[in-house]
C-alpha cells in the first residue's frame, strides 16, 4: 500500500472504503514498524499543529512540525515577496520539508544543493545564508519524523500558503491598476512614506478629498482629531484622540508613520514634526498619531491643490 501524492492517497482511501488518515497511520506503520494505536496517538496531537500552521497562514512564526516551517525558516529569510506572491522561505520549505533534509546532508553537499535550487528558482545564492540554514536546521529537531506522511502534510500546507499569496498578490495588483487610473495618483505616490500598498489604501480610504470642506473635517473623518470638552467648567490638560471615523484608515496612516519613523528622513517636514515631539518626551502613541495628523494635513492640501489645477487647466 503505497502512495506518493494527496490524490494517490484519497484515491487508496476510496478503494479502501476508509478515511485518508487511517491510511496514512497504515502506512505510516509499516515503515517505521511501530504499532497501528502509536501512530494514531502520536497524529492525533500533531494534525492540529498543521490546521494551525494553515489557518495563520503568511502572518505564522509558530513552531512546526517539520523543525523548520514557519518562525525558523521565516526569520531565515528576509527577501520580499515577488510580484507573483511568491517568497523565499515558502519555496525553499516546499523543497527541504524537514529539518533532515538539510542536517541529513553534509554542510558541503548541502551548500551545493541550495546553490542549485537559488539558481532554479532565480534566488541569489549566498555561501553565508547556506551556512546559516545548515547550523540553524542541525539544531532543531521535528516533531514528527521524517516520513511521507510528515511531508504529505507539510506539502499541504505550502499549497494553502501559496495559494494564499497569489490571490493576494493579485488583489494587490488590482488595487494598483484602479489607483494608477485616478487623476491623484502621482501626488500621493510623491509623498514620503507611501508605496504601491500604501498609496491605493489611502487613495481608497480617503476618496476624493474636495467632499471635505477642510483639512479639519479629513482628520475629523480619520478619528484621530481631540474629541470635544464634554464640560465647560472642567479644565482639561490632556486628551487623546476621538476614534470615532475610519479605523481602516488610521491603521494605514499608522503604517506610513512607520515607515517614516523607520526611514528617519531628516528634510521631510514630517518626520521633522515627529522627531520634535519624541524629543519633548511625548509617548510613542501620541507623537505618532500626532505626526499622522499633520501628514493628512499636508495630504489634503497637496491633493486638493493639484485637483483644483486639473480643473483650472
Amino acid at each position: 500500500m503505497e502512495y506518493h501524492s494527496m490524490k494517490e492517497l484519497f484515491a487508496v482511501a476510496d478503494a479502501e472504503k476508509c478515511s485518508p488518515g487511517i491510511i496514512a497511520c497504515r502506512v505510516e506503520a509499516e515503515e517505521s514498524g511501530k504499532s497501528y494505536e502509536e501512530i494514531w496517538a502520536r497524529m492525533k496531537y500533531t494534525i492540529p499543529i498543521f490546521r494551525e500552521s494553515i489557518q495563520k497562514g503568511l502572518s505564522d512564526t509558530s513552531k512546526s512540525a517539520s523543525g523548520l516551517v514557519g518562525g525558523d525558516a521565516n526569520r531565515l529569510f528576509t527577501s520580499p515577496p515577488r510580484a507573483d506572491g511568491s517568497e523565499k522561505w515558502v519555496d525553499f520549505v516546499a523543497t527541504f520539508w524537514h529539518c533532515e533534509c538539510v542536517c541529513g546532508l553534509s554542510k558541503k553537499a548541502f551548500t551545493a544543493k541550495y546553490q542549485k535550487w537559488c539558481r532554479k528558482h532565480g534566488y541569489n545564492f549566498s555561501q553565508d545564508k547556506a551556512l546559516d540554514i545548515y547550523a540553524s536546521a542541525c539544531g532543531r529537531f521535528g516533531v514528527m519524523p521524517k516520513t511521507n506522511t510528515a511531508k504529505l502534510l507539510v506539502e499541504q500546507a505550502i499549497s494553502q500558503l501559496q495559494t494564499t499569496s497569489a490571490a493576494l498578490a493579485a488583489l494587490k495588483q488590482e488595487m494598483q491598476s484602479l489607483a494608477a487610473s485616478l487623476p491623484e495618483y502621482p501626488v500621493v505616490m510623491e509623498m514620503f512614506g507611501v508605496g504601491p500598498t500604501l498609496g491605493p489604501q489611502l487613495i481608497a480610504e480617503i476618496g476624493d478629498v474636495r467632499r471635505f470642506h477642510s483639512k479639519k473635517a479629513l482628520v475629523a473623518f480619520a478619528g484621530i482629531d481631540a474629541p470635544p470638552y464634554q464640560s465647560g467648567q472642567i479644565d482639561v490638560r490632556s486628551r487623546s484622540i476621538s476614534k470615532r471615523g475610519s479605523a481602516s484608515l488610521r491603521r494605514t496612516l499608522f503604517l506610513v508613520m512607520g515607515v517614516l519613523l523607520q526611514c528617519a528622513p531628516m528634510d521631510e517636514p514630517v518626520y521633522q514634526f515627529m522627531n520634535k515631539k519624541r524629543s519633548e518626551g511625548k509617548p510613542y502613541r501620541v507623537y505618532m498619531m500626532a505626526s499622522a495628523n499633520k501628514f493628512l494635513r499636508i495630504y489634503y492640501a497637496s491633493v486638493k491643490a493639484y485637483l483644483d489645477s486639473l480643473e483650472h487647466d
